[in-house]
């Protein structure tokens, strides 16, 4: 079987699942199936880039994509990982210099799926200023404090 793509997708209990389509090239069959997240051992043949993960590079100014290709294809090989996903890239492009505690892992994955990703990276971000090895609940809610605050403020205006 050959590996055709990954798309990342929530399953109806809201846990991130991975959709893994697959081809048979002798026969041309094409296999889908919904995997967990990191259980694709055997099911993916190569270093695969997500749908969303593809969508994203394809968004990177034509210039940039040969070296952030190399740098997440380099960091995701480091990791032994054959799934390269949309939040793969924010950790490649930090070095994965920040953790994060199981409470707020639980807590982001309540966020909706279009923001995660933005939440993530800001949050990341955040902590990487402030010297900070991990995201902790106390950051989250500290951000999203300084951001409803701000919002506040500009009603007021």
């Amino acid at each position: 079987m050959h590996t055709e793509g990954v798309e990342e997708r929530i399953s109806r209990e809201g846990d991130p699942t991975w959709f893994v389509r697959s081809e048979c090239r002798p026969c041309q069959w094409v296999v889908g199936v919904d995997v967990p997240v990191g259980q694709v051992d055997g099911l993916v043949d190569r270093l695969m880039w997500t749908d969303d993960a593809r969508h994203r590079l394809d968004r990177v100014p034509p210039y940039a994509v040969p070296v952030l290709r190399e740098l997440v294809e380099g960091f995701a090989r480091t990791r032994r990982q054959r799934v390269i996903t949309y939040e793969l890239i924010d950790q490649a492009k930090t070095g994965d210099m920040v953790s994060w505690d199981p409470d707020a892992e639980q807590r982001l994955a309540n966020v909706p799926a279009p923001v995660r990703a933005m939440a993530r990276v800001e949050l990341e971000r955040t902590a990487v200023d402030r010297g900070e090895r991990s995201v902790t609940v106390a950051l989250m809610e500290e951000v999203k404090a300084r951001y409803f605050g701000m919002a506040a403020q500009r009603d007021d205006a």
